[in-house]
């Protein structure tokens, strides 16, 4: 796990477990999943890191960087993009996961992937978590995959696929159906076998999601915590800032962590980001003025 942070305790969160029990427990009073996009057509970075040398160097830096977890994804979906087969998505994971298995081996690795394949070959190298858009709904045979090795998993909200989830999605009250959704799902994985310290719950934001409809999940954060599971957002760069604010990409991560700061300060403890970094400083700083507590006392 990371290795920054001053030892805050606020009192306990929800456990998350991982493939072979492992429990993933920050020192810090905050869980940061640093991006690693493995495909040239990525929203907001994989260009620059798409191929395997260039996936080796940013999960290295983001691991460096402090992140508690490393996500690595690749195939985009961002709306209106194309699905990408099993095959090749693992031709671009599985270099990269085998040359980090040799270089940085406690790196703690989740895969962003809805094919039960790809899951069951990246948990055989070493991989801990799956971190599914589509709560295996897109491929059934998931659960099997999700049962057999129990890593750790994220549960996430989705409405139709990335091609058309954002043709005018419709919801009567977003709140109560992605609870129920939510409900439905965690039931569904716990009766097949996977068990409930396994599983953090995202809201999905911006997948299937109007503006309106992703602040009223975001303002509205203890719909999810009442569950008793890690909740991950995962808001860095997102849509919803140029909606709100009219911010091209590149210049979101102001937003972002303002965003992140104020959700953890509502109860919010994993955040999936693309600048680890600053991601830390800002928590650290929410922390500390949650707490008064000061690393350097004599300032």
């Amino acid at each position: 796990m990371a290795r920054m942070g001053m030892a805050f305790d606020f009192g306990p969160f929800p456990p998350w477990h991982a493939a072979g029990g492992m429990a993933l427990v920050p020192p810090a009073p905050f869980g940061v999943m640093g991006i690693v996009n493995l495909t040239p057509d990525s929203f907001y970075d994989g260009w620059r890191y798409a191929g395997a040398s260039g996936g080796i160097a940013r999960a290295l830096s983001l691991y460096g960087d402090g992140a508690d977890i490393v996500d690595m994804g690749a195939e985009t979906t961002k709306p209106g993009s194309e699905a990408l087969s099993s095959e090749e998505e693992q031709a671009r994971l599985l270099p990269v996961l085998r040359a980090l298995r040799k270089v940085a081996a406690d790196m703690v690795i989740s895969v962003d992937t809805y094919h039960a394949a790809t899951a069951a070959a990246v948990l055989e190298l070493g991989a801990v978590v799956v971190n599914d858009v589509s709560a295996c709904a897109f491929d059934p045979e998931l659960t099997d995959v999700l049962v057999q090795y129990k890593p750790g998993y994220v549960l996430m909200h989705h409405k139709g696929r990335s091609k058309t989830m954002q043709d005018r999605p419709q919801y009567d009250d977003v709140r109560r159906e992605v609870m129920t959704f939510f409900e439905r799902e965690m039931n569904r994985l716990t009766r097949a076998g996977l068990p409930e310290d396994r599983i953090a719950l995202d809201p999905g934001i911006g997948f299937g999601k109007t503006c309106a409809h992703n602040m009223e999940l975001l303002a509205h954060p203890g719909d999810l915590l009442s569950f008793g599971r890690p909740v991950l957002i995962a808001l860095s760069m997102k849509s919803v800032f140029g909606d709100l604010l009219g911010l091209p990409v590149e210049e979101r991560d102001f937003a972002t962590q303002i965003a992140t700061a104020l959700l953890w300060n509502n109860g919010i403890f994993w955040h999936r980001v693309h600048d680890v970094v600053a991601t830390r400083q800002s928590l650290t700083l929410a922390a500390a003025l949650r707490s008064k507590e000061c690393e350097n006392a004599g300032d």
